[in-house]
Protein backbone atom coordinates (compact mmCIF):
# COMPACT_ATOMS: atom_id res chain seq x y z
CA UNK A 1 0.00 0.00 0.00
CA UNK A 2 1.52 3.25 -0.84
CA UNK A 3 1.94 5.51 1.77
CA UNK A 4 -1.46 8.52 0.68
CA UNK A 5 -3.71 4.85 0.78
CA UNK A 6 -2.33 4.28 3.53
CA UNK A 7 -3.06 8.05 5.56
CA UNK A 8 -6.38 7.49 4.45
CA UNK A 9 -7.04 4.26 5.69
CA UNK A 10 -5.39 5.26 9.52
CA UNK A 11 -7.55 8.21 9.12
CA UNK A 12 -11.19 6.49 7.92
CA UNK A 13 -9.73 4.14 11.04
CA UNK A 14 -9.93 7.10 13.57
CA UNK A 15 -13.87 8.00 12.23
CA UNK A 16 -14.98 4.57 13.06
CA UNK A 17 -13.24 4.57 15.74
CA UNK A 18 -14.28 7.84 17.01
CA UNK A 19 -17.66 6.67 16.03
CA UNK A 20 -17.83 3.11 17.89
CA UNK A 21 -16.13 5.63 20.98
CA UNK A 22 -19.37 8.09 20.39
CA UNK A 23 -21.95 5.20 20.40
CA UNK A 24 -21.25 3.76 23.25
CA UNK A 25 -20.31 7.20 25.10
CA UNK A 26 -24.29 7.64 24.28
CA UNK A 27 -25.73 4.66 24.92
CA UNK A 28 -24.08 3.60 27.56
CA UNK A 29 -22.99 6.42 29.80
CA UNK A 30 -25.04 9.28 28.77
CA UNK A 31 -28.49 6.88 28.14
CA UNK A 32 -29.85 7.68 31.85
CA UNK A 33 -28.93 11.21 31.72
CA UNK A 34 -30.84 11.39 27.87
CA UNK A 35 -33.74 9.28 28.61
CA UNK A 36 -34.44 11.86 31.53
CA UNK A 37 -33.70 14.74 29.90
CA UNK A 38 -36.29 17.25 30.16
CA UNK A 39 -36.48 17.93 25.99
CA UNK A 40 -36.70 14.53 25.66
CA UNK A 41 -40.47 14.74 24.46
CA UNK A 42 -41.05 11.05 24.94
CA UNK A 43 -39.95 12.14 29.19
CA UNK A 44 -43.17 14.27 28.90
CA UNK A 45 -45.53 11.14 27.13
CA UNK A 46 -44.49 9.51 29.71
CA UNK A 47 -45.04 11.36 32.67
CA UNK A 48 -48.61 11.70 31.60
CA UNK A 49 -49.61 8.59 30.00
CA UNK A 50 -50.66 7.26 32.90
CA UNK A 51 -52.77 8.62 36.27
CA UNK A 52 -50.77 10.27 38.67
CA UNK A 53 -50.27 9.08 42.12
CA UNK A 54 -51.22 11.64 44.75
CA UNK A 55 -50.60 14.24 47.24
CA UNK A 56 -52.48 13.13 51.06
CA UNK A 57 -53.25 15.54 53.21
CA UNK A 58 -55.01 13.72 56.25
CA UNK A 59 -55.84 10.67 54.92
CA UNK A 60 -57.64 12.17 51.36
CA UNK A 61 -56.45 13.31 48.10
CA UNK A 62 -55.79 16.78 47.38
CA UNK A 63 -54.80 16.21 43.96
CA UNK A 64 -56.39 13.96 40.89
CA UNK A 65 -55.72 12.88 37.21
CA UNK A 66 -58.59 13.33 34.32
CA UNK A 67 -58.04 12.54 30.57
CA UNK A 68 -56.76 15.61 28.50
CA UNK A 69 -59.36 15.38 26.27
CA UNK A 70 -58.10 17.74 23.96
CA UNK A 71 -55.89 15.21 21.01
CA UNK A 72 -52.48 16.23 21.95
CA UNK A 73 -50.20 13.45 22.84
CA UNK A 74 -50.51 13.27 26.39
CA UNK A 75 -53.10 11.37 27.75
CA UNK A 76 -54.19 12.62 31.10
CA UNK A 77 -53.40 15.91 33.40
CA UNK A 78 -52.98 16.95 36.74
CA UNK A 79 -56.35 17.81 38.63
CA UNK A 80 -56.19 19.99 41.87
CA UNK A 81 -58.83 20.11 44.84
CA UNK A 82 -58.77 23.84 46.55
CA UNK A 83 -55.79 24.02 44.33
CA UNK A 84 -55.24 27.39 45.48
CA UNK A 85 -55.52 26.84 48.93
CA UNK A 86 -52.97 23.96 48.51
CA UNK A 87 -50.71 25.02 45.76
CA UNK A 88 -47.66 26.31 48.28
CA UNK A 89 -47.56 22.54 49.32
CA UNK A 90 -48.08 20.50 46.65
CA UNK A 91 -46.78 22.97 43.64
CA UNK A 92 -48.02 21.99 40.27
CA UNK A 93 -47.55 19.54 37.84
CA UNK A 94 -48.26 20.93 34.25
CA UNK A 95 -47.79 19.84 30.38
CA UNK A 96 -46.90 22.58 29.40
CA UNK A 97 -44.84 24.33 31.67
CA UNK A 98 -43.32 21.20 34.06
CA UNK A 99 -43.79 20.76 37.91
CA UNK A 100 -41.84 22.31 41.21
CA UNK A 101 -42.35 21.59 44.34
CA UNK A 102 -43.44 18.29 45.48
CA UNK A 103 -44.98 17.44 42.13
CA UNK A 104 -41.35 17.94 40.86
CA UNK A 105 -39.41 16.90 43.79
CA UNK A 106 -41.62 13.29 43.97
CA UNK A 107 -42.43 13.43 40.67
CA UNK A 108 -40.62 9.44 40.35
CA UNK A 109 -42.93 8.26 42.79
CA UNK A 110 -46.22 9.59 41.77
CA UNK A 111 -45.69 8.92 38.26
CA UNK A 112 -44.44 5.30 39.17
CA UNK A 113 -40.78 5.56 37.95
CA UNK A 114 -39.05 6.01 40.85
CA UNK A 115 -36.07 3.01 40.84
CA UNK A 116 -37.68 1.62 44.49
CA UNK A 117 -41.30 1.13 42.28
CA UNK A 118 -39.20 -1.90 39.92
CA UNK A 119 -40.55 -4.59 41.37
CA UNK A 120 -43.32 -3.58 41.71
CA UNK A 121 -43.59 -2.25 37.56
CA UNK A 122 -41.86 -5.43 36.41
CA UNK A 123 -45.01 -7.66 38.41
CA UNK A 124 -47.28 -5.11 36.60
CA UNK A 125 -45.54 -6.07 33.18
CA UNK A 126 -45.94 -9.86 33.70
CA UNK A 127 -49.71 -9.82 35.12
CA UNK A 128 -51.01 -6.83 32.10
CA UNK A 129 -51.50 -4.77 34.90
CA UNK A 130 -51.42 -0.65 34.12
CA UNK A 131 -48.80 1.41 35.67
CA UNK A 132 -49.66 3.59 38.45
CA UNK A 133 -48.34 5.95 40.52
CA UNK A 134 -47.46 5.93 44.44
CA UNK A 135 -48.70 8.54 47.06
CA UNK A 136 -46.79 11.28 48.96
CA UNK A 137 -48.58 11.67 52.13
CA UNK A 138 -47.70 14.65 54.21
CA UNK A 139 -47.73 16.34 57.64
CA UNK A 140 -50.15 19.25 56.65
CA UNK A 141 -53.29 19.55 58.58
CA UNK A 142 -56.55 20.27 56.68
CA UNK A 143 -58.28 22.40 59.52
CA UNK A 144 -54.91 24.55 60.19
CA UNK A 145 -54.49 25.65 56.32
CA UNK A 146 -58.13 26.09 56.16
CA UNK A 147 -57.51 28.66 58.81
CA UNK A 148 -53.98 29.79 57.65
CA UNK A 149 -55.47 30.49 54.09
CA UNK A 150 -58.74 31.80 55.21
CA UNK A 151 -57.19 34.26 57.42
CA UNK A 152 -54.77 35.99 54.94
CA UNK A 153 -57.06 36.20 51.57
CA UNK A 154 -58.70 39.45 52.79
CA UNK A 155 -55.42 40.87 54.17
CA UNK A 156 -53.45 41.46 51.01
CA UNK A 157 -50.38 39.56 50.79
CA UNK A 158 -49.04 37.35 53.77
CA UNK A 159 -47.60 33.97 54.78
CA UNK A 160 -48.32 31.69 57.58
CA UNK A 161 -45.97 28.28 58.88
CA UNK A 162 -47.09 26.11 61.57
CA UNK A 163 -45.03 23.72 62.89
CA UNK A 164 -45.24 20.28 65.44
CA UNK A 165 -42.57 21.66 68.00
CA UNK A 166 -41.78 18.08 69.22
CA UNK A 167 -41.17 16.53 65.84
CA UNK A 168 -40.54 19.46 63.15
CA UNK A 169 -43.61 18.61 60.82
CA UNK A 170 -45.23 21.13 59.07
CA UNK A 171 -49.48 21.47 59.84
CA UNK A 172 -49.62 24.37 57.59
CA UNK A 173 -48.07 26.64 55.06
CA UNK A 174 -50.09 29.13 53.33
CA UNK A 175 -49.37 32.15 51.02
CA UNK A 176 -51.09 34.80 49.68
CA UNK A 177 -52.07 35.84 47.28
CA UNK A 178 -52.22 32.17 45.84
CA UNK A 179 -52.94 30.38 42.18
CA UNK A 180 -55.10 27.70 41.35
CA UNK A 181 -52.88 25.04 39.80
CA UNK A 182 -55.32 23.40 37.37
CA UNK A 183 -55.84 26.20 35.67
CA UNK A 184 -52.65 25.77 33.22
CA UNK A 185 -52.39 21.81 34.17
CA UNK A 186 -52.88 21.14 30.52
CA UNK A 187 -50.70 21.85 27.56
CA UNK A 188 -51.99 25.45 26.94
CA UNK A 189 -49.89 27.57 29.12
CA UNK A 190 -51.88 30.93 28.50
CA UNK A 191 -52.67 31.20 32.73
CA UNK A 192 -49.98 30.37 33.92
CA UNK A 193 -48.03 33.22 31.45
CA UNK A 194 -50.59 35.50 33.14
CA UNK A 195 -49.74 34.15 36.51
CA UNK A 196 -46.01 34.39 35.57
CA UNK A 197 -46.53 38.35 34.92
CA UNK A 198 -49.16 39.44 37.41
CA UNK A 199 -47.33 42.65 40.03
CA UNK A 200 -48.70 40.94 42.93
CA UNK A 201 -46.71 37.63 42.39
CA UNK A 202 -49.11 34.85 43.19
CA UNK A 203 -46.94 32.00 42.49
CA UNK A 204 -44.45 33.13 45.08
CA UNK A 205 -44.55 30.86 47.97
CA UNK A 206 -43.93 33.31 50.68
CA UNK A 207 -43.95 30.87 53.42
CA UNK A 208 -40.77 29.28 52.29
CA UNK A 209 -39.03 31.80 49.31
CA UNK A 210 -39.87 35.39 50.75
CA UNK A 211 -37.83 36.82 53.23
CA UNK A 212 -38.79 39.87 55.25
CA UNK A 213 -37.39 42.05 58.04
CA UNK A 214 -38.74 40.06 60.89
CA UNK A 215 -39.34 43.27 63.35
CA UNK A 216 -39.51 42.96 67.31
CA UNK A 217 -40.16 38.77 67.10
CA UNK A 218 -36.46 38.31 66.36
CA UNK A 219 -36.38 39.95 70.03
CA UNK A 220 -37.15 36.22 70.79
CA UNK A 221 -33.97 35.19 69.37
CA UNK A 222 -31.95 38.05 71.68
CA UNK A 223 -33.64 37.29 74.92
CA UNK A 224 -32.18 33.66 74.36
CA UNK A 225 -28.44 34.99 73.47
CA UNK A 226 -28.84 36.93 76.52
CA UNK A 227 -30.06 33.87 78.18
CA UNK A 228 -27.54 31.56 77.07
CA UNK A 229 -24.61 33.34 76.97
CA UNK A 230 -25.05 34.66 80.49
CA UNK A 231 -25.75 38.41 80.22
CA UNK A 232 -28.86 38.29 82.25
CA UNK A 233 -30.38 35.67 84.00
CA UNK A 234 -33.32 36.76 86.13
CA UNK A 235 -36.12 37.59 83.96
CA UNK A 236 -37.35 39.65 86.62
CA UNK A 237 -34.64 41.79 87.15
CA UNK A 238 -33.79 45.25 86.18
CA UNK A 239 -31.49 45.53 83.00
CA UNK A 240 -28.22 48.11 82.56
CA UNK A 241 -30.81 49.31 80.32
CA UNK A 242 -30.71 53.43 80.43
CA UNK A 243 -33.31 55.73 78.42
CA UNK A 244 -32.62 57.12 76.27
CA UNK A 245 -30.19 54.62 74.69
CA UNK A 246 -27.84 55.86 72.43
CA UNK A 247 -26.15 53.31 69.93
CA UNK A 248 -22.35 52.96 70.72
CA UNK A 249 -20.10 55.00 68.08
CA UNK A 250 -23.18 57.21 67.26
CA UNK A 251 -24.86 60.42 68.56
CA UNK A 252 -27.89 58.43 67.57
CA UNK A 253 -30.35 57.36 70.01
CA UNK A 254 -32.46 54.38 69.91
CA UNK A 255 -36.17 54.57 69.51
CA UNK A 256 -38.84 52.88 71.33
CA UNK A 257 -41.77 53.04 69.74
CA UNK A 258 -44.11 55.58 72.10
CA UNK A 259 -43.74 56.00 75.40
CA UNK A 260 -43.37 53.08 76.91
CA UNK A 261 -41.63 52.28 80.28
CA UNK A 262 -37.90 50.46 78.77
CA UNK A 263 -35.60 52.31 81.79
CA UNK A 264 -34.15 49.40 83.10
CA UNK A 265 -36.79 47.10 82.31
CA UNK A 266 -36.97 43.67 83.16
CA UNK A 267 -36.53 41.02 79.99
CA UNK A 268 -40.11 40.28 81.10
CA UNK A 269 -41.03 43.56 80.95
CA UNK A 270 -39.12 44.31 77.82
CA UNK A 271 -40.68 41.94 75.92
CA UNK A 272 -43.89 42.78 76.93
CA UNK A 273 -43.86 45.75 75.75
CA UNK A 274 -41.19 45.51 72.99
CA UNK A 275 -38.55 47.76 73.93
CA UNK A 276 -35.74 48.50 71.31
CA UNK A 277 -33.51 50.15 73.57
CA UNK A 278 -33.35 47.08 75.98
CA UNK A 279 -32.56 44.30 73.22
CA UNK A 280 -30.94 46.65 70.93
CA UNK A 281 -28.32 47.06 73.57
CA UNK A 282 -28.57 43.44 74.30
CA UNK A 283 -27.34 42.61 71.02
CA UNK A 284 -24.80 45.35 70.98
CA UNK A 285 -23.66 44.49 74.88
CA UNK A 286 -23.43 40.82 73.38
CA UNK A 287 -21.61 41.53 70.21
CA UNK A 288 -22.39 40.00 66.38
CA UNK A 289 -20.28 37.01 67.36
CA UNK A 290 -22.54 35.99 69.90
CA UNK A 291 -25.40 37.01 68.17
CA UNK A 292 -24.53 35.35 65.47
CA UNK A 293 -24.29 32.29 66.66
CA UNK A 294 -27.71 32.14 68.86
CA UNK A 295 -28.69 33.18 65.23
CA UNK A 296 -27.74 30.71 63.30
CA UNK A 297 -28.31 27.50 66.16
CA UNK A 298 -32.00 28.48 65.21
CA UNK A 299 -31.36 28.28 61.50
CA UNK A 300 -30.14 31.26 60.40
CA UNK A 301 -28.31 31.95 57.74
CA UNK A 302 -28.78 28.05 56.25
CA UNK A 303 -31.75 26.84 53.56
CA UNK A 304 -34.06 24.44 54.55
CA UNK A 305 -35.34 21.89 52.96
CA UNK A 306 -38.74 20.36 53.96
CA UNK A 307 -37.95 18.79 51.00
CA UNK A 308 -39.41 21.89 49.47
CA UNK A 309 -36.31 24.62 49.52
CA UNK A 310 -36.80 27.15 51.51
CA UNK A 311 -34.39 30.50 51.10
CA UNK A 312 -32.17 30.82 53.79
CA UNK A 313 -32.76 33.53 56.38
CA UNK A 314 -30.44 36.12 57.13
CA UNK A 315 -28.42 37.06 60.13
CA UNK A 316 -25.59 39.54 59.29
CA UNK A 317 -22.11 38.36 59.40
CA UNK A 318 -20.42 41.79 58.72
CA UNK A 319 -21.67 44.21 60.85
CA UNK A 320 -20.21 47.32 62.96
CA UNK A 321 -21.60 47.96 66.84
CA UNK A 322 -24.54 50.40 65.70
CA UNK A 323 -25.67 47.52 62.99
CA UNK A 324 -25.38 44.41 65.50
CA UNK A 325 -27.63 46.77 67.93
CA UNK A 326 -30.25 47.72 64.86
CA UNK A 327 -30.44 43.54 63.86
CA UNK A 328 -31.04 42.71 67.00
CA UNK A 329 -34.10 43.90 66.90
CA UNK A 330 -34.88 42.46 63.48
CA UNK A 331 -33.92 45.41 61.50
CA UNK A 332 -30.97 46.69 59.35
CA UNK A 333 -30.48 43.21 56.78
CA UNK A 334 -31.78 40.93 59.50
CA UNK A 335 -34.09 38.83 57.07
CA UNK A 336 -36.59 35.87 57.87
CA UNK A 337 -39.11 33.91 55.87
CA UNK A 338 -42.14 32.62 58.01
CA UNK A 339 -40.88 28.92 58.04
CA UNK A 340 -37.92 30.37 59.64
CA UNK A 341 -39.45 32.33 62.46
CA UNK A 342 -42.03 29.26 63.02
CA UNK A 343 -38.67 27.24 63.90
CA UNK A 344 -38.14 29.73 66.70
CA UNK A 345 -41.52 29.31 68.28
CA UNK A 346 -40.77 25.78 67.14
CA UNK A 347 -37.42 25.58 69.72
CA UNK A 348 -38.84 27.76 72.37
CA UNK A 349 -41.80 25.99 73.13
CA UNK A 350 -40.25 22.22 72.76
CA UNK A 351 -37.90 23.37 75.62
CA UNK A 352 -34.90 24.41 73.59
CA UNK A 353 -34.79 22.13 70.92
CA UNK A 354 -34.97 22.90 67.30
CA UNK A 355 -36.85 19.94 65.09
CA UNK A 356 -35.83 19.47 61.38
CA UNK A 357 -39.00 20.60 59.47
CA UNK A 358 -40.25 17.90 57.32
CA UNK A 359 -43.69 17.83 55.68
CA UNK A 360 -43.63 14.33 53.69
CA UNK A 361 -44.22 11.83 56.64
CA UNK A 362 -44.00 8.62 53.84
CA UNK A 363 -44.11 7.42 50.78
CA UNK A 364 -46.20 5.19 49.46
CA UNK A 365 -46.50 2.20 46.88
CA UNK A 366 -49.59 1.89 44.49
CA UNK A 367 -50.81 -0.55 46.36
CA UNK A 368 -50.29 1.62 49.91
CA UNK A 369 -46.98 -0.15 51.06
CA UNK A 370 -45.00 2.35 52.64
CA UNK A 371 -41.45 2.61 51.26
CA UNK A 372 -40.35 5.07 52.87
CA UNK A 373 -41.37 7.07 56.30
CA UNK A 374 -39.78 9.72 57.70
CA UNK A 375 -38.56 10.21 61.28
CA UNK A 376 -38.43 13.16 63.36
CA UNK A 377 -34.71 14.21 63.55
CA UNK A 378 -33.33 17.22 66.17
CA UNK A 379 -31.61 20.15 64.25
CA UNK A 380 -29.86 21.69 67.46
CA UNK A 381 -30.44 23.56 70.80
CA UNK A 382 -30.34 26.18 70.16
CA UNK A 383 -31.48 27.39 74.42
CA UNK A 384 -31.12 25.25 77.80
CA UNK A 385 -34.48 23.76 78.97
CA UNK A 386 -33.91 26.09 81.44
CA UNK A 387 -33.44 29.08 79.57
CA UNK A 388 -36.37 28.36 77.34
CA UNK A 389 -38.68 27.51 80.19
CA UNK A 390 -38.10 31.24 81.18
CA UNK A 391 -38.30 32.33 77.51
CA UNK A 392 -41.68 30.72 77.11
CA UNK A 393 -42.73 32.39 80.74
CA UNK A 394 -41.76 35.87 79.02
CA UNK A 395 -43.95 34.92 75.48
CA UNK A 396 -46.71 34.32 77.99
CA UNK A 397 -47.00 37.54 79.70
CA UNK A 398 -46.61 38.58 75.75
CA UNK A 399 -50.08 37.34 75.35
CA UNK A 400 -51.57 37.25 78.76
CA UNK A 401 -50.97 41.23 79.46
CA UNK A 402 -49.01 42.75 76.70
CA UNK A 403 -49.35 43.11 72.94
CA UNK A 404 -50.18 39.62 72.14
CA UNK A 405 -53.95 39.26 73.65
CA UNK A 406 -55.52 38.88 70.57
CA UNK A 407 -53.64 35.54 70.58
CA UNK A 408 -55.38 34.28 74.19
CA UNK A 409 -56.90 30.94 73.97
CA UNK A 410 -59.48 30.41 76.63
CA UNK A 411 -58.18 27.52 79.03
CA UNK A 412 -54.85 26.82 76.90
CA UNK A 413 -51.72 28.67 77.63
CA UNK A 414 -50.30 30.02 74.50
CA UNK A 415 -47.30 32.15 74.33
CA UNK A 416 -45.99 34.85 71.58
CA UNK A 417 -44.15 37.98 70.10
CA UNK A 418 -45.70 40.22 68.39
CA UNK A 419 -43.63 42.82 65.50
CA UNK A 420 -44.35 45.59 62.85
CA UNK A 421 -41.60 45.35 60.69
CA UNK A 422 -40.28 48.79 59.04
CA UNK A 423 -40.42 48.64 55.49
CA UNK A 424 -39.52 50.78 52.06
CA UNK A 425 -36.81 54.01 52.12
CA UNK A 426 -36.98 55.83 55.24
CA UNK A 427 -39.79 53.48 56.20
CA UNK A 428 -42.25 55.28 53.63
CA UNK A 429 -43.98 52.12 52.92
CA UNK A 430 -46.50 50.23 55.14
CA UNK A 431 -44.54 47.84 57.92
CA UNK A 432 -45.03 44.11 58.01
CA UNK A 433 -46.93 42.89 61.00
CA UNK A 434 -45.60 39.84 62.31
CA UNK A 435 -46.84 37.75 65.20
CA UNK A 436 -44.77 33.97 66.34
CA UNK A 437 -46.42 31.87 68.66
CA UNK A 438 -47.18 28.27 70.22
CA UNK A 439 -49.99 26.62 72.35
CA UNK A 440 -49.35 24.69 75.47
CA UNK A 441 -51.54 22.09 76.93
CA UNK A 442 -51.29 19.26 79.72
CA UNK A 443 -49.79 17.01 77.00
CA UNK A 444 -47.19 19.49 75.45
CA UNK A 445 -46.96 22.03 72.93
CA UNK A 446 -49.29 20.78 69.82
CA UNK A 447 -48.11 23.80 67.20
CA UNK A 448 -45.72 26.70 66.89
CA UNK A 449 -46.78 29.37 63.88
CA UNK A 450 -45.39 32.24 62.41
CA UNK A 451 -47.47 34.86 60.74
CA UNK A 452 -46.63 37.85 58.22
CA UNK A 453 -49.06 40.24 56.64
CA UNK A 454 -47.13 42.41 53.72
CA UNK A 455 -49.38 44.40 52.50
CA UNK A 456 -52.55 45.36 54.01
CA UNK A 457 -55.48 47.15 52.83
CA UNK A 458 -55.47 49.01 56.71
CA UNK A 459 -54.13 52.05 57.51
CA UNK A 460 -50.94 52.93 58.13
CA UNK A 461 -51.68 53.41 62.08
CA UNK A 462 -53.46 50.26 62.40
CA UNK A 463 -51.08 47.97 60.94
CA UNK A 464 -49.38 45.70 64.28
CA UNK A 465 -48.31 42.68 64.23
CA UNK A 466 -50.98 42.01 67.55
CA UNK A 467 -53.97 43.41 65.74
CA UNK A 468 -53.46 41.55 62.48
CA UNK A 469 -51.58 38.95 62.72
CA UNK A 470 -52.10 37.29 65.91
CA UNK A 471 -55.35 36.72 65.39
CA UNK A 472 -54.72 34.36 62.01
CA UNK A 473 -52.38 32.53 64.24
CA UNK A 474 -55.30 31.98 66.99
CA UNK A 475 -57.42 30.25 64.44
CA UNK A 476 -54.73 28.06 63.59
CA UNK A 477 -53.57 27.26 66.64
CA UNK A 478 -57.31 26.32 67.90
CA UNK A 479 -57.54 24.76 64.41
CA UNK A 480 -54.77 22.07 65.57
CA UNK A 481 -56.09 21.79 69.08
CA UNK A 482 -59.55 21.02 67.92
CA UNK A 483 -58.12 18.19 65.98
CA UNK A 484 -56.31 16.93 68.72
CA UNK A 485 -60.07 16.32 70.54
Amino acid sequence: MNKPLRRIAVFCGFLILALIVRDNWLQYVQADTLAKDEKNRRVTIERYATPRGNIIVNGKPVTGSKESGDGNDLKYQRTYSNGSMWSPVTGFASQSVGATQLESIEDGILTGNDDRLFFRRSLDMLTGEKKEGGNVVTTLNTAAQKAAYNGLKGLGKGAVAAIDPSTGAILALASAPSYDPSTFAGADGKAFQKLDKNKDKPMLNRALRETYPPGSTFKAVTAAAALEHGLYDDIDAPTKSPLPWTMPDTTQPLPNEGNIPCKNASLRQALRVSCNTVFGKIGSDLGKDKMTETAEKFGFNEEQFVPVRSNASVFPEKMDRPQTALSSIGQFETAATPLQMAMVASAIANDGKLMEPYMVSELQAPNLDVIEKHAPKEMSQPLSEENAQKLQDMMETVVNDGTGTNAKIPNVTVGGKTGTAQHGIDNSENPYAWFISYAKTDSGSPVAVAVVVEDSKAGRDDISGGGLAAPIAKDVMQAVLDSKK
